[in-house]
């Protein structure tokens, strides 16, 4: 496969697998990432399948406001959605979706589990999902208005007579302009007495309640409103959101952020200049943004300059290993889950509401890199979890077996990593392999009964795992 095909699977995909790099190769690079920018054409029966082990995930609020009528405050549902949302990563087909629903989702923050959102958690993950690819203004409001952001932000507390600055200004800092952008603190009242009114009701859905608006003139940035009347409050913060959506400085803090996220951990700023141009003249929508930004030759020189977070290692484990779901139940995926709650990256967790650091010296720790190490290993020698099903680690071997371990290590690190081994990496994965008395190199043989086709392939395959071409991006 040519290296900026290569390239592409590793970055609009939580990891290459032999299905999806022969797909690429029958479909050629741009219908590739074409295909892909038009997920609703990709069909997704096998996810679909997984995800029916989670059916709470699906509940409209009313209904988790039912079923859990005695335990106001239940985390199960989103436990499930953050099961869920695994799932999606290691095996829907529709990876670059899934990727970008993680972007919005880390971006417009709203932390699962946390308390105030038990019951709009998951309807909110829905409402991600229905713009992902659509326009940023019509995302945005539907995120801002929705019941599970106005309780993370406070703002289904916040009155005319004392506006709750905390949305308007994570609006503001996070959300659309960016921190340092010409804000002042009288625009971050504004923007706060914009959004009173909004809120939740007692049914736990979005309302607006027109005694507890602000009326009088507002003004933020370059928008200003009269805002005359309390009945006409809704449709002001409406038009706010959209201002703010179409601001030049917003199509610069999404432009970098998607930068960093696709690119490198140092955008180019002719890069990023020319995504916010493209965002401004297609009025915020994302996917002629997502095509510039994958077709530009600031992405074509990027290999090498973005590392996989914790998170992703996984998912590109499971993926390349071919690991599929538990048979029935869900014990795998909790196992799953588990482990990456322990490294510090599980899916929706993060507490702030800026979302997860997206460059690599944030995750840097040798705590890091060993719970990355051995969750390479635990996975490839089916020691936990154990539920998973998936092919045997032999069937990795090339047939005819390779002759010597230095062709075993580099056939298997073009199967794992999608290049060759090294000599170097030959040399040390050799020299793991010696036992005392019996020295192996590069050059030594391998008979049918040789350890390193037998009970040591899983250190084998996880070593592999453990280098640098792993853990890039």
């Amino acid at each position: 496969m040519d290296a900026q095909t290569l390239l592409l699977l590793r970055r609009a995909t939580y990891g290459p697998t032999p299905a999806l790099i022969a797909e690429a190769q029958k479909l050629g690079r741009n219908a590739w990432l074409e295909r892909q920018l038009a997920p609703e054409s990709i069909k997704d029966a096998y996810t679909d399948k997984i995800l029916q082990r989670f059916p709470r995930i699906t509940w409209p609020i009313a209904r988790i406001r039912t079923e859990f009528a005695q335990h106001i405050g239940t985390w199960d549902v989103m436990i499930d959605l953050t099961r869920a949302t695994l799932v999606r990563a290691v095996w829907s087909e529709r990876q670059l979706f899934e990727l970008m629903v993680e972007f919005w989702s880390n971006h417009l923050n709203v932390t699962c589990p946390s308390g105030d959102v038990w019951d709009s958690r998951a309807d909110y993950d829905r409402v991600i999902r229905q713009h992902t690819l659509g326009s940023f203004a019509d995302l945005l409001v539907a995120a801002s208005l929705h019941p599970a952001m106005q309780s993370y932000l406070d703002n289904t507390s916040s009155t005319k007579d004392h506006p709750n600055e905390n949305q308007g200004r994570e609006l503001l800092e996070l959300h659309t302009v960016g921190v340092g952008t010409g804000y002042t603190e009288d625009d971050v009242k504004n923007s706060a007495r914009i959004l009173t009114g909004l809120g939740t009701d007692g049914s736990g859905e979005a309302t607006y309640r027109p005694p507890r608006h602000f009326v009088g003139p507002v003004q933020v940035l370059g928008f200003s409103d009269s805002n005359p009347t309390a009945a006409g409050g809704r449709d002001v913060a409406i038009r706010y959101l959209n201002y703010l959506a179409r601001h030049e400085n917003t199509a610069r803090q999404l432009a970098t952020k998607l930068c960093l996220r696709f690119v490198g951990d140092s955008p180019s700023a002719a890069l990023v200049a020319r995504l916010a141009a493209v965002y401004l003249a297609n009025d915020t929508a994302i996917v002629p943004v997502l095509r510039e930004l994958f077709n530009s030759a600031e992405f074509a020189a990027s290999a090498g300059q973005k590392v996989r977070r914790p998170y992703e290692d996984l998912v590109a484990t499971v993926r390349i290993l071919g690991m599929k779901p538990d048979a029935t139940g869900t014990e795998g995926i909790e196992s799953l889950h588990w482990m990456i709650l322990d490294m510090g990256h599980a899916p929706l967790y993060w507490g702030p509401p800026n979302g997860y650091p997206d460059v690599a010296a944030a995750w840097q720790s040798a705590a890091g890199t060993l719970a990355r190490w051995n969750s390479h290993l635990n996975i490839a020698a089916r020691w936990w979890p154990t539920t998973l099903t998936g092919p045997a680690l032999t069937a990795m071997i090339p047939k005819p077996r390779p002759a010597t371990h230095g062709a075993l290590i580099d056939a298997l690190s073009e199967r794992l990593l999608q290049q060759s081994a090294p000599k170097a990496q030959q040399v040390a994965i050799c020299d793991f392999l010696t036992d005392e008395g019996h020295r192996i190199t590069p050059a030594t043989p391998i008979a049918k009964d040789s350890p390193a086709i037998g009970w040591r392939l899983p250190y084998v395959v996880s070593l592999l795992l453990d280098s640098p071409a792993h853990a890039l991006r």
